[in-house]
């Protein structure tokens, strides 16, 4: 099967890939005025959709962007068809879902639209997800500091936009740095996150990774780990972490909704722990893939822990 998508989803339409699809005056296209959410899809089953939507509407809330009522239904409807489309929806298809959501078409100029000018842009893409490099498992990743530097105090931070030329910008540094991501730290220094993907550290039975006031965004599999770690023995902890602790940590990993827990073992130049993936690494990311294939209830019913994403 091709990774090229034959089809979109587009306000409620199931349409070619290749054509146009949205007008030149919608404000995502001109000015990143959007949202956005990507989950994974195992075998037809939708992982934490429900958590998802919430956070797409936290989002919409943050920017003032006005979703219609049954936007639920129609996401879930909306991905239903495209990976029936897609032929991603069978027992054994993996994919990857985007939702976005725009302000919508509007002629005018500005940075400002009037209230209720436009009507909300919703699209959905979907891609086949292929088992990660081996040497991302094995070898792991390595990860190198970006000069952009997140400022806690900024409203945007916890909100997932479409303006993301900063996470760009750190990707294109960590590439020519010969790395495979990059670390925001905070206007002062602290741990971030990656450029798509929370981070964890593992020090002796303590599971650590930074607060949600360190300008991060509260990842769904964020949270998923926080509720794992107490039944694997370790003492979940939220705080303000530097690369200093990064650096002198047993074990470390990035976690995201589509990739899923990737090891990490070297942060410029340099190895985390033994410098290869440690055994919690491992036990995280085989339990967590359980869990997205629909054998194992961890983390379902751990709820969330508070400052965490539901």
């Amino acid at each position: 099967m091709s990774d090229d998508p034959a089809h979109v989803w587009v306000d409620g339409r199931l349409l070619p890939a290749e054509g146009a699809h949205v007008s030149t005056f919608d404000r995502g296209f001109q000015l990143g005025d959007g949202i956005f959410e990507t989950l994974r899809a195992r075998g037809g089953r939708l992982t934490e959709l429900d958590e998802h939507l919430a956070r797409l509407g936290r989002s919409a809330t943050g920017l003032d962007i006005d979703l219609p009522a049954d936007i639920d239904a129609r996401v879930r409807a909306g991905i239903r068809t495209l990976l029936e489309a897609e032929g991603l929806a069978g027992p054994d298809d993996d994919a990857s879902v985007r939702i976005t959501v725009t302000r919508g078409a509007f002629r005018g100029r500005g940075l400002l639209p009037p209230p209720g000018a436009a009507a909300p842009t919703i699209a959905i893409q979907a891609w086949p997800i292929s088992p990660p490099p081996a040497g991302h498992l094995t070898d792991s990743l390595h990860l190198v500091t970006s000069d952009i530097r997140r400022d806690p105090e900024n409203p945007l931070a916890t909100l997932k936009t479409t303006s993301r030329a900063d996470y760009v910008h750190a990707r294109l540094e960590a590439r020519r740095a010969g790395a495979d991501d990059a670390l925001f730290l905070t206007t002062d220094g602290h741990l971030s996150e990656a450029t798509s993907a929370n981070v964890f550290l593992v020090r002796s039975s303590e599971l650590a990774t930074p607060d949600l006031a360190c300008a991060i965004l509260p990842g769904t599999t964020r949270s998923w780990i926080l509720g794992w770690a107490p039944g694997a023995g370790l003492r979940p902890t939220e705080g303000w972490l530097t690369t200093r602790d990064l650096a002198e940590a047993d074990e470390a990993f990035l976690c995201s909704s589509v990739a899923g827990i990737l090891p990490v073992t070297s942060f410029e130049g340099r190895p985390i722990g033994t410098g290869r993936p440690g055994p919690v690494t491992l036990r995280a990311r085989a339990e967590r893939e359980a869990f997205i294939r629909g054998e194992s209830p961890q983390g379902s019913t751990a709820g969330p822990r508070p400052g965490t994403a539901p």
